[in-house]
């Protein structure tokens, strides 16, 4: 009954597999034949014939290196409030840019509208030498909410930034998740929207531990490999990243891990909706939720042993998150129902 977060799901057997039988001599450092595979594989699944591929080990590696990449040490980075780069990575944006400015704005269910960024890029005067420059966008799909940006929404947003020449930035820790629930493709989710460089997350969807940051403009790739190196972030055994994604993204496992998290989530949204005095908070497109549910109910889950997260407490109810993973059974969601009764 654990349903504090996809991260602490196991890893796929397929993705196990694949590094236990590996034998032998590599050569170091992704000068390896996985990695090569890996590129060759996003620019199928992308439709991106020039896109470059550097891998890392977690998601804040990830984000901060591909925003640093885009924003100077003197740019700002626009973001939604409760955005991972700004909540949850311990100002590694800002250090790995060497100071880029974050600016949270705000936007009901976890979404930034074109608007709103609008109306923030105009408090920046062009050429004001006394004011930090607008660089960079920062969106993620799904968001921290849980909501899902379809690809004409993002590509709203991205019109909006390149009108003012920032570089656009996607945190896809759970762009596999938002690809399934939106029924799209992943170049329209992507570059075709208007994204620059893509995080594409594995960690959360049955990986060990690697995240691929995607370049679909080559002007920024060799800064970005440069920049991997200097922040430690190159592993010496890098084909066990490699052989990772490989797996993760040959015969469409990824996507079908992805379905097998959305589908819990779904079960799990229906029963939590049906608890008695329970409301969920905002719509459930994927495998993440709010809700909020009364004491004595969220006190009987715990005690039966579910795990989850409490966001808050008021007036006698809890708001809770629950993220149901790629290995979430139907019987593990009908028991943690069960635990609240």
């Amino acid at each position: 009954m654990f349903f504090a977060s996809d991260n602490g799901s196991g890893v796929a057997p397929e993705v196990m597999a694949a590094l236990a039988a590996d034998r032998g001599y590599a050569r170091a450092y992704g000068a390896d034949e996985a990695t090569e595979e890996v590129t060759a594989l996003v620019r199928t699944e992308f439709e991106a014939p020039e896109a470059e591929v550097m891998l890392v080990a977690s998601g804040t590696a990830a984000n901060a290196l591909a925003l640093s990449t885009l924003c100077p040490p003197w740019g700002v980075v626009f973001c939604r409030e409760e955005a991972h780069v700004a909540a949850d990575e311990c100002n590694a944006a800002e250090f790995f840019s060497g100071g880029a400015k974050l600016e949270t704005l705000p936007g009901s269910d976890g979404k930034l509208r074109p608007e709103t960024l609008a109306a923030a890029l105009s408090r920046y005067a062009p050429g004001d030498l006394h004011m930090a420059r607008p660089a960079a966008l920062s969106l993620t799909n799904l968001t921290e909410m849980g909501s899902l940006y379809r690809p004409a929404e993002i590509a709203a947003l991205t019109e909006v930034a390149r009108g003012r020449g920032l570089g656009c930035h996607l945190d896809g820790a759970r762009f596999a998740n938002a690809l399934v629930a939106a029924g799209a493709a992943p170049a329209e989710m992507s570059w075709q929207a208007g994204i620059d460089i893509l995080s594409l997350g594995g960690t959360k969807n049955g990986l060990m531990g690697v995240e691929a940051v995607m370049i679909f403009d080559p002007a920024h790739a060799e800064e970005l490999r440069v920049r991997r190196k200097r922040a430690g972030h190159l592993l010496s055994k890098h084909r066990y990243l490699a052989l990772q994604m490989r797996t993760y993204l040959r015969d469409g496992l990824w996507l079908r891990l992805a379905a097998q998290a959305n589908a819990a989530g779904a079960r799990l949204a229906e029963g939590v909706a049906a608890l008695p005095e329970a409301r969920l908070l905002g719509p459930v497109e994927a495998n993440l939720l709010f809700a909020e549910l009364p004491e004595p109910l969220v006190r009987r889950a715990r005690e039966a042993g579910a795990v989850f997260y409490e966001m808050g407490r008021a007036g006698g109810r809890v708001t809770v998150r629950l993220v149901a993973s790629w290995s979430t059974t139907e019987t593990e969601v009908d028991a943690f129902l069960a635990a609240f009764g």
